[in-house]
């Protein structure tokens, strides 16, 4: 853990510095991107400026791409090319800070929906071999009536069809994934499933926990959600980089494991901080108002934290929090914290942690619009009891009692604020703000301006070296 904060920075002096390599740009630009779909988009719709946001990966296309659409649309192209947060969602916020009227999204998404801008979703047509992704998938399935669903990362979408047409008349049971970039318009039909961004019909007749997985991709955050959410199913894989399938060996019973101890630490903490991961994705206001609700009828305090993408640096400086929930999209939810000070979990461990009507069923939910009101996995929060007829919990890692009753819901007229107080005999008012009361406890409160207290003196020659030891170690000083 203690590297995750500071090093000894002997890697920093020893490491040789020299100009980056550049990637070279690629050659069939047309093809990769969709140049032709992206301009009739930009054009039926009138744009005159539009945002490309690039993953990092593809940023040596950028500047091509901006010129051939501003030559092809006749509108002004921006690009970004550092996220707010994940690069797999739309980043609304610099879009909006460069004035555009719609976003071009390239590279993998998680197809989250967007409330402000129209977004069009270019994959980018990554090669697969065809002839050895099916090869593999007979490997795996020798059955040829088994019951498989084959779900792919997008930057396969394009290639999806003719797998299909090769394993379609040997596996009459095989169902394909459809890639959707928008929710279903209603209810779903019985047995059809459209979840990150994926749409499917399921006619096993014991529903989707009889069917197999085929995942056309490499690993990452995106199996892994998948493999949590659908933890019923036994998973394979193929990589199109290595040419390989296996059988995806995650334990998902250790996962989901670590997934519930995160829960029981929400349940012993007392501050929470809610850290905003999103501000393009659809409902992320909903859901801030529904935790810190949740918070304040579980009796534990909550502050809402925007530090960009989070790492274990940033939260090490909130000491005062016990355990951080994080608001971000269902794949940048899932946030491995081991390296970091204090756990961060989950919307719906939060609610697993606080609401005493929701009961851990074996499903898992990585999407926060499903928590709230009208979704389908919404549960509302049960009416508050007496804390004489409350039953005693005991927590199962410090083996001490805690309360798990619910507070009374606020009044329709807002109470009298306790907040304000008289200051000094003018009667001036101030405001007593219980985080403003903590920082004034630390011994040490961050640099301070010290305006006309601090003389003004000629630059000098410091020391040179790192804490550990300088150069001039062991010499006096003049």
């Amino acid at each position: 853990m203690a590297t995750a904060f500071s090093s000894d920075g002997e890697a920093a002096l020893r490491r040789e510095l020299g100009p980056a390599a550049a990637a070279a740009p690629r050659g069939d630009l047309d093809g990769f991107y969709e140049m032709g779909r992206a301009a009739a988009f930009v054009r039926g719709g009138g744009f005159r400026k539009v945002a490309l946001q690039f993953p990092d990966e593809l940023l040596a296309d950028a500047a091509a791409v901006a010129a051939r659409m501003e030559a092809a649309t006749g509108a002004e192209m921006y690009v970004l090319g550092d996220t707010t947060y994940g690069s797999c969602c739309v980043d609304e916020v610099a879009a909006e800070h460069a004035g555009a009227e719609a976003v071009l999204h390239y590279g993998p998404a998680c197809l989250s929906p967007c409330g402000k801008l129209p977004v069009l979703h270019i994959f980018g047509q990554q090669p697969l071999d065809i002839g050895r992704c099916a090869e593999a998938f007979r490997e795996l399935y020798p059955d040829r009536q088994s019951r498989v669903v084959v779900l792919n990362d997008v930057v396969y979408a394009h290639a999806m069809g003719e797998l299909e047409k090769q394993l379609c008349p040997e596996y009459p049971n095989i169902v394909f994934s459809r890639v959707v970039c928008e929710d279903c318009p209603g209810r779903a039909p019985p047995g059809e499933v459209w979840q990150f961004g994926r749409q499917f019909l399921v006619e096993a007749p014991g529903g989707l926990q009889d069917c197999s997985m085929f995942y056309v991709g490499a690993e990452g955050l995106a199996l892994t959600s998948f493999m949590l959410t659908w933890n019923r199913c036994p998973f394979s894989s193929f990589d199109p980089a290595t040419g390989c399938g296996r059988r995806e060996t995650l334990n998902v019973n250790r996962a989901l494991m670590r997934r519930l101890y995160l829960v029981e630490r929400a349940r012993d903490a007392r501050v929470v901080g809610i850290l905003v991961g999103t501000l393009g994705v659809a409902g992320y206001l909903a859901v801030l108002q529904h935790l810190r609700e949740l918070l304040r009828r579980a009796g534990k305090r909550s502050y809402t934290l925007a530090v960009g993408k989070p790492n274990p640096a940033k939260l090490a400086n909130f000491l005062e929090v016990d355990v951080f929930v994080l608001v971000a999209c269902a794949q940048n939810s899932l946030l491995d914290s081991s390296d970091f000070y204090r756990p961060v979990v989950t919307p719906y461990e939060l609610e697993l942690a606080c609401n005493p009507a929701r009961e851990w069923t074996g499903n898992y939910l990585t999407d926060f619009r499903d928590l709230l009101p009208g979704a389908c996995a919404h549960v509302e929060l049960p009416p508050a009891i007496p804390a004489a007829e409350a039953v005693p919990d005991i927590s199962l890692i410090t083996g001490e009692l805690r309360a798990t009753q619910l507070c009374d819901p606020p009044a329709s007229q807002l109470p009298t604020s306790t907040t304000l107080a008289c200051r000094d005999q003018t009667r001036a008012l101030a405001k007593i703000s219980p985080a403003a009361s903590f920082l004034e406890s630390r011994s040490w409160r961050g640099l301070e301006q010290q305006l006309g207290q601090t003389p003004v003196s000629k630059a000098v020659q410091g020391r040179r070296g790192i804490a550990i030891a300088y150069e001039d170690e062991g010499h006096e000083q003049p």
